[in-house]
């Protein structure tokens, strides 16, 4: 009676334990699912960031050529006693 009575406690206790691991994976699962739909609107639209702001990268030649046309100007300036 002992053996069998141990069993049965055995039974329930790990059977208590697997419900609450359950209990305690299934919302971290859900939750990680959720995470992962929400990452791929996030990459795409970093994605759509990236085209948009692609132009930025012929700024420097821009403004290196804005510099140029100022000190020109500024040259041309002087030059005519202004």
């Amino acid at each position: 009676m002992i053996i069998a009575t141990g069993w049965t406690i055995g039974f329930w206790v790990g059977s208590i334990v697997v419900v609450a691991v359950v209990a305690l994976v299934v919302p971290i699962l859900m939750l990680a699912k959720s995470i992962g739909d929400r990452a791929t609107d996030i990459n795409a639209s970093l994605e759509q960031s990236v085209e948009n702001t692609a132009a930025l990268s012929g700024l420097r030649t821009t403004i290196e050529s804005a510099t140029a046309i100022t000190a020109g100007l500024a040259r041309g300036r002087a030059r005519l006693g202004g």
